[in-house]
């Protein structure tokens, strides 16, 4: 298991992004993009070797605007974990008592396709964090869910 990537919950992409930049010195490479399905604005760049996601609701009460009203600031909202069999770490889970969380850009409980690989996240969090799992996928799964774009 590897982190995939970090995502934080901000309220404007672009400004996270610049204080990164000023204050990190990182993100100079960053890439903004909007996803319609899920109505998000995220910023995404790299840091060590892991991607960073600074997401940003497009719309009142969206999925990260909603995270951070409930906590009152603005900060780390979910890391998702690369693991070699999504079923085995979802069986693992489960057989803990984890519970499976449904995505809210896909509407769907438990494994599915998004654009790196198959995900799934647990209702639980881990200290006050999301808990996404994704097997990336492989080659001819590359090929096989190409038409996957965006969350």
């Amino acid at each position: 298991m590897k982190i995939q990537h970090m995502a934080f919950a901000v309220r404007d992409a672009e400004q996270a992004l610049e204080k990164y930049r000023a204050f990190l010195s990182a993100g100079d490479d960053a890439e903004i993009v909007d996803y319609a399905k899920s109505k998000t604005r995220v910023a995404l760049f790299r840091v060590g070797g892991i991607e960073y996601q600074l997401c940003q609701s497009l719309e009142p009460g969206g999925r990260f605007d909603s995270w951070i009203e409930k906590r009152g600031s603005e900060g780390l909202h979910h890391i998702c974990y690369a693991v070699p069999s999504i079923e085995n770490a979802l069986d693992a889970a489960v057989a803990k008592g984890g519970a499976l969380k449904t995505c809210v850009a896909c509407g769907v409980a438990g494994k599915h396709p998004h654009p790196e690989g198959f995900v799934a996240f647990l209702e639980e969090e881990v200290g006050g964090l999301e808990v996404e799992f994704m097997q990336l996928y492989t080659d001819a799964e590359l090929v096989e869910y190409a038409s996957v774009k965006g969350i």
